[in-house]
């Protein structure tokens, strides 16, 4: 199912995201991903939320796309065990922690509760960020997380301007009923089609922007698209 790979298409509309300048770079009987805005930005999205014509375009086949789901959840898995087993990188000197506050800004807090954020956020006059995840199985949610969410940069434009809720949607590791029914309705009200997805909300809980996918350019990428969509 690999003959529409780099196929190039000026508009992919998936739910209520539009992509613009689409180069689709791999079909699997489950997803399609691709890249956009010339190469700036990846995201990949299940077949089975596209509409009837573009599932018939990637040619979508149900049947078989059930048959994979569970192989695919296992390389999934595989894969996070490979980042998570990494060596851990040398911890940081705590005289220099306690002078500089280098070692708080190192990590960024994250709740899970929306209302409980947004009441803090109009408390301190802050944003929301909302970011919905498969924690344990998303290669793209886990390179992210690696790549930008836990790096200094963003903790520190984290702790001065956002509160963080992450809504995580794991598929090996036990969660709270009442937790997995709260992301579940929020993954409804918001609409979100593919993970990763961050949606920014001011303190009021409108939405701002969002970023579907994973995007290079690191930390000071996504705080500068962070910035573009607070002046909206």
């Amino acid at each position: 199912m690999s003959v529409l790979a780099d196929e190039k298409l000026q508009v992919l509309k998936i739910g209520r995201d539009v992509y613009s300048n689409v180069t689709v770079t791999t079909i699997t009987a489950t997803d399609v991903y691709f890249t956009y805005n010339d190469g700036k930005g990846m995201a990949n999205a299940k077949l089975k939320s596209l509409n009837p014509e573009l599932q018939k375009h990637f040619h979508y086949n149900p049947a078989k796309a059930g048959e994979v789901e569970q192989k695919q959840a296992q390389a999934n898995a595989e894969y996070y065990n490979l980042v998570i087993h990494q060596p851990a990188p040398r911890p940081p000197d705590e005289s220099q922690e306690q002078s500089t506050g280098v070692g708080q800004a190192s990590e960024s807090s994250w709740g899970t509760d929306l209302p409980d954020a947004l009441n803090q956020a109009r408390s301190d006059n802050k944003m929301v960020l909302l970011d919905f995840t498969g924690s344990d199985w998303c290669p793209w949610c886990i390179k992210f997380d690696h790549d930008v969410l836990s790096t200094g940069e963003f903790a520190s434009y984290a702790g001065n301007k956002l509160v963080l809720v992450k809504l995580d949607f794991p598929r090996h590791t036990q969660q709270d009923p009442g937790l997995k029914q709260a992301n579940r309705e929020l993954y409804q009200k918001f609409n979100v089609d593919c993970y990763p997805t961050y949606i920014l909300l001011n303190p009021s809980g409108k939405e701002l922007g969002r970023q579907v996918g994973y995007a290079e350019g690191g930390p000071n990428a996504f705080i500068a698209e962070l910035d573009g969509f607070s002046k909206r």
